[in-house]
């Protein structure tokens, strides 16, 4: 037996006017390479996004701050369940002893919070952990690659749903 490495998550993308919180489960390979939320290209995470704000173009890849500042001035914050872990690769199903992150602390920082939802089943199943903030939680289909049950069109739409609910569309 080999060791792992303890990963290190990224830190949370949110300001005061922050209405929704995204929750993954822990960054890909791509993403922690890049120190960037959503980072390897077939994730649907940022498309998604597009799709649902076409009003106004999004930044591309290759300007992240910009496509970060693009994703909170409407209101949409990003974070991670666990803060680290232990993991081979990118799947979920790889993660080992992971630590949580402190998703309550995170209120004081978001007074505006409105709903929290979680991008896939690994991140939902810390649900109780996030309804016991009071806020209604909802369960969004994975943007993974891995993700490959759900189309494009049918994630669009489960989004843009919960978006709506938010108060972000």
């Amino acid at each position: 037996m080999h060791d792992v490495t303890r990963l290190q998550g990224l830190p949370p993308l949110v300001t005061g006017h922050t209405r929704m919180l995204v929750l993954g489960s822990f960054p890909g390979v791509a993403s922690l390479t890049c120190q960037q939320y959503y980072a390897h290209p077939q994730n649907a995470f940022w498309r998604l996004l597009q799709a649902l704000w076409p009003e106004t173009p999004m930044p591309g890849a290759d300007q992240y701050p910009q496509r970060v500042d693009w994703l909170l001035e409407r209101g949409l914050g990003l974070w991670d369940v666990y803060a680290s872990c232990e993991r081979e690769g990118s799947l979920d199903s790889a993660i080992r002893l992971p630590q949580v992150n402190d998703l309550a602390g995170l209120l004081n920082r978001c007074p505006g919070l409105r709903l929290i939802a979680h991008n896939g089943g690994e991140s939902f199943r810390h649900a109780r952990v996030t309804r016991a903030l009071g806020l209604p939680v909802h369960r969004l289909p994975s943007t993974s690659p891995a993700n490959a049950s759900w189309s494009f069109e049918r994630k669009l739409a489960a989004w843009r749903e919960v978006v709506v609910m938010a108060g972000l569309a």
